[in-house]
């Protein structure tokens, strides 16, 4: 999951790098759940890194998983690639949620309801 994000950061044509504090609210707390695919691209490397990682970190704990499959990490990279490159719109948790959803189909995992 982080090594998708952080691909997506690197495959962007030049442009000015925005710093991720610009899209925290005054007390400096980001709404993570608002952030684009485009903003994403458009940061600074340590800020995608520092948020991919909160990211990896969240969906994790949601999942109560604490392992790391190394070759579905690069083939949700590769795919949240490709999503976010066909929509910059969409945030990032849009793009990560179509990823998982897709890959879980492909390998028939099914999702206890909750």
């Amino acid at each position: 999951m982080i090594a998708a994000i952080l691909g997506f950061t690197s495959i962007q044509p030049a442009r000015a790098q925005t710093d991720l504090s610009a899209y925290a609210d005054a007390d400096g707390y980001l709404d993570v759940q608002k952030l684009t695919c485009a903003q994403l691209a458009g940061t600074w490397q340590q800020d995608a890194d520092m948020l991919t990682t909160w990211y990896s970190g969240w969906y994790n704990g949601l999942a109560h998983k604490h392992l790391l499959n190394i070759k579905r990490a690069k083939e949700a990279e590769h795919e949240v690639i490709m999503y976010c490159k066909a929509n910059p719109d969409k945030r990032i948790i849009e793009a990560i949620a179509v990823v998982f959803k897709d890959m879980r189909a492909k390998l028939g995992i099914k999702m206890k309801p909750d």
